[in-house]
């Protein structure tokens, strides 16, 4: 669930406005300018969304109530492969790191536990495109100027009350409201800034439900070559999965970014991070 909620909130970040200018002394964009704007983000953020060519390694700070732990990923063509590198900011200790290699081990001997791991990762994909592809409808726009450093233009959004969403993913979007920031020069979103105005309940309560009040925030930068990422994630939610209460509250900051060989194997990927620890 918490996976899934990341996926659907991260790729929210681009939709239809409806703009009105911001009174400010700075220079503001006119109503087609905005909606142009909008248009041109979320095209990019859907055309970002659905490419793979530009794999990269970097390096996953997570904080969360049960501790900080530091990874590498490598973004392979089998999908993605971690290795733990601190908990708490302390590199691992000796049992820890013969832990880490015996699960490496295990995973290069066992394809199969890689291939479902792409499998979710794709079906997480295909959800969160769900939810991008609704976005032109689910949200009403105000353009509300320039941030004060006249380097990103600002848009708040609240729910379409016209929009009535197709499926269990699109849900979400019924009762989020915030504001985005974009980057008007590279056309791509910077800042995302939304929470609940009401509870959501998914499949008529039964399957789950996020409470009112939670609430998210997405930063995203070039990281070289004009490649976008997410940088900083926070999200602080609470809600109930089937029976059991659940309290979403987790912190990602991503840093290091590399470019990777689209034809990178996850069996290779593991070589190299066992290599470069050597």
């Amino acid at each position: 669930m918490q996976r899934i909620a990341y996926l659907l909130l991260l790729i929210s970040w681009a939709w239809f406005a409806h703009g009105q200018p911001a009174a400010s002394n700075a220079p503001v964009l006119t109503d087609a300018e905005a909606q142009t704007l909008l248009d041109r983000a979320l095209a990019n953020e859907l055309h970002a969304a659905q490419d793979t060519s530009h794999p990269m390694r970097y390096q996953l700070r997570k904080s969360s109530p049960h501790g900080i732990t530091t990874k590498e990923i490598f973004e392979t063509r089998d999908g993605e492969v971690a290795r733990l590198l601190a908990v708490n900011g302390q590199p691992l200790s000796p049992a820890d790191e013969q832990h880490e290699q015996a699960r490496l081990s295990d995973l290069l001997g066992n394809p199969g536990k890689q291939r479902h791991r792409k499998l979710a990762e794709d079906a997480d994909a295909g959800r969160a495109l769900l939810v991008l592809r609704a976005l032109p409808t689910a949200f009403t726009y105000q353009y509300a100027g320039e941030d004060a450093m006249g380097s990103v233009e600002k848009f708040t959004f609240r729910p379409n009350p016209d929009f009535s969403p197709p499926n269990l993913e699109t849900q979400v979007l019924t009762q989020m409201a915030g504001e985005i920031c974009i980057d008007p020069a590279h056309e791509r979103v910077t800042h995302l800034k939304g929470s609940l105005q009401q509870s959501v309940d998914f499949g008529w309560g039964i399957l789950g439900r996020l409470n009112k009040g939670g609430w998210i925030v997405i930063d995203q930068a070039d990281v070289g070559a004009g490649l976008w990422r997410t940088v900083h994630f926070q999200m602080q939610m609470s809600g109930r999965v089937v029976f059991k209460t659940r309290v979403f509250d987790t912190t990602e900051d991503e840093r290091g970014f590399a470019p990777l060989p689209a034809s990178l194997s996850y069996q290779k990927a593991i070589e190299t991070m066992r290599e470069e620890t050597k």
